[in-house]
């Protein structure tokens, strides 16, 4: 059965990576499973087909015969629980391995996601340069923590996991504010990722799409 994944038929960052389909590409990946691409529109998906699929009018959505999922994190958990090269076979290692992706999405995210609705839904806001610092601490915060417990190891837990493909794309966001420099070992640990055979297979085929388009 093919699996297929929807993507923006032009995503806002241009093809930078940012755009939550890498996340699932890069699984794909790593595991070693081919896939086909559906593009939607903006318009798209707020239609009656898609929001069969994803009931929030996002992408991407992942579908592989009878079986429909949404959600990021769920569609990588799918992926590594169905496929091996993103989860230990050791049941301990596999259950940290699956904590480092909720910490990545529920607690490193969140602050994150803030940063961006603050530069660019509210910066016009007569409050926005106050509340800038504070967004831009808490996350200064929540990275010193992340740093401290990654200190010189390559990856988070042992070997590469799906825990830190979530983590290095959820850190990825962070580049162009320039806080990830602010921390060495966290921009040490986001370039290993992104110098893996499948990062870059999953990059260049967003990128392709949205070249393409322009």
């Amino acid at each position: 059965m093919a699996i297929i994944i929807t993507a923006f038929e032009r995503s806002p960052d241009g093809g930078k990576g940012l755009a939550r389909d890498t996340r699932v590409r890069w699984a794909l990946e790593e595991v070693g499973q081919p896939y086909e691409v559906r593009l939607v529109s903006f318009r798209a998906m707020k239609e009656p087909a898609h929001l069969g699929i994803h009931p929030f009018g996002q992408i991407p959505t992942y579908e592989e015969g009878d079986l429909a999922l949404f959600e990021t994190g769920a569609i990588v958990l799918h992926i590594a629980e169905r496929h091996v090269g993103l989860l230990p076979d050791d049941a301990n290692a596999r259950a940290r391995a699956i904590t480092w992706m909720f910490a990545a999405l529920n607690t490193v995210e969140p602050p994150i996601l803030e940063l961006v609705t603050a530069k660019f839904l509210e910066g016009d806001k007569p409050w926005s340069k106050k509340r800038l610092p504070l967004v831009q601490d808490r996350i200064r915060n929540r990275l010193g923590q992340l740093s401290a417990r990654l200190g010189d190891a390559d990856w988070l837990d042992g070997a590469f996991s799906a825990g830190d493909l979530m983590m290095v794309s959820v850190l990825l966001r962070l580049r162009s504010s320039g806080i990830l420099d602010e921390f060495p070992k966290l921009a040490g640990y986001v370039a290993r990722g992104e110098a893996r055979p499948a990062y870059k297979r999953a990059f260049a085929a967003q990128l392709a799409i949205n070249a393409g388009m322009s």
